[in-house]
């Protein structure tokens, strides 16, 4: 939490965009850490199958909310964080933004796949268009309906990790 504060700070502060331009891959990857712990939240028993701050237990995987640590589930999520950020590659400043938004709603959401088109928000970043906000703020819904509390996630993730 308090590295979230931290980071509101930031970006309140009139320097924050040059704050964040000489932010290192590692501080931004914490940064991004602490932005999921604080709006996933720990999940518990009653959030089957999710586990720690949001992991989705996939086949085969042993473990279990009453006896999974915080320590572990702070390590579970720096891996999969890191998957994310890998399958974004070649996308630069934008990449942990990307890899924090697949995160939260799954890479294919974002990817595509043969069922699915690649979103209009990679579409326009692979034209070099970096004019994102509104396609970005677009990840906001749930079943179909705008949530508030996914549309200020969605703000403050734009807010500290995409950078001019």
């Amino acid at each position: 939490m308090a590295g979230l504060a931290i980071a509101v700070l930031l970006m309140l502060c009139p320097s924050a965009v040059t704050a964040q331009e000489q932010m290192t891959e590692l501080q931004r990857f914490n940064l991004a850490v602490e932005i999921i712990k604080h709006f996933e939240g720990w999940h518990t028993v009653r959030n089957h199958p999710y586990v720690g701050w949001g992991h989705q237990l996939q086949p085969g995987e042993r473990y279990s909310a009453r006896t999974m640590t915080k320590a572990q589930g702070d390590r579970l999520l720096r891996q999969d964080l890191m998957k994310m950020y890998r399958l974004f590659d070649g996308y630069g400043k934008d990449q942990m933004l990307l890899a924090v938004l697949a995160y939260n709603v799954g890479p294919y959401a974002i990817l595509g796949t043969s069922k699915r088109p690649r979103s209009t928000l990679l579409k326009k970043l692979d034209a070099g268009n970096r004019n994102i906000f509104h396609d970005y703020m677009r990840f906001c819904r749930y079943k179909g309906r705008k949530v508030k509390s996914i549309e200020r996630r969605r703000y403050v993730e734009f807010s500290l990790l995409f950078i001019q």
